[in-house]
């Protein structure tokens, strides 16, 4: 992991500001921008959050199933691959 040594203090609101550098360079400097949150052993990931298929990654009709994304074209493909069993 590439340390780059920005050092931000949480405000008492639990609040982190994500260096602008960091922002533009991931798209993340609009109102609309987003991230996710994981925990890994040893800290928190920050990752640009994206509504892709976890199976062929498209964008384009993607549901949340068991905190997954799946698009209704990959949805269609496991329900046909289901019934041919």
């Amino acid at each position: 992991m590439e340390t780059l040594g920005y050092i931000r203090k949480i405000d008492e609101l639990g609040r982190l500001v994500i260096p602008i550098e960091i922002r533009r360079k991931f798209d993340l400097d609009h109102p609309n921008a987003a991230v996710e949150f994981f925990l890994e052993s040893d800290g928190i990931l920050l990752k640009k959050y994206s509504q892709k298929c976890l199976f062929c990654n498209s964008s384009e009709d993607v549901v949340e199933f068991e905190k997954k994304r799946v698009c209704k074209n990959c949805i269609k493909k496991l329900y046909d691959s289901l019934k041919e069993d």
